[in-house]
């Protein structure tokens, strides 16, 4: 008998428990940012990122990152990580990879985007965990 796919309720809740994992200096920083979970990113999306795939995109950071910001600066929207639901779930079944390992890979890469991480630090943050 085959399950059904995992709701974006569950990848919700996978997302705030990778959240509750991050070391407390970065989760004491995440309070206005806001968590999403659409099947697929929009074409405006895909466009600006000039990725040709809606199924290439697990995440994405919106908003301006903490080394930007500035009390001077108004107008911006909070910032948002955004998950991609259906792209997800590809990658979980293609790879094999715990979807709950995933999810959180995908939260450091984009929390780090927040902080103005580089890849190297990102990765970094993700090895501590281990």
């Amino acid at each position: 008998m085959e399950l059904p796919a995992p709701s974006a309720e569950k990848i919700m809740q996978l997302a705030q428990s990778a959240i509750a994992r991050l070391p407390r200096q970065f989760r004491d920083h995440l309070a206005d940012v806001a968590l999403r979970v659409d099947d697929f990113a929009d074409d405006e999306t895909l466009d600006a990122l000039d990725i040709d795939s809606a199924w290439d995109l697990t995440g994405l950071y919106h908003g301006r990152p903490l080394t930007e910001q500035s009390i001077w600066a108004s107008g911006d929207l909070p910032p948002v990580i955004s998950l991609f639901r259906r792209p997800l779930l590809s990658e979980w079944a293609e790879t094999g990879v715990d979807l709950e390992a995933l999810i959180y890979h995908v939260i450091v890469h984009e929390v780090g985007h927040h902080f103005g991480f580089s890849d190297e630090q990102m990765h970094s943050i993700e090895d501590d965990d281990t």
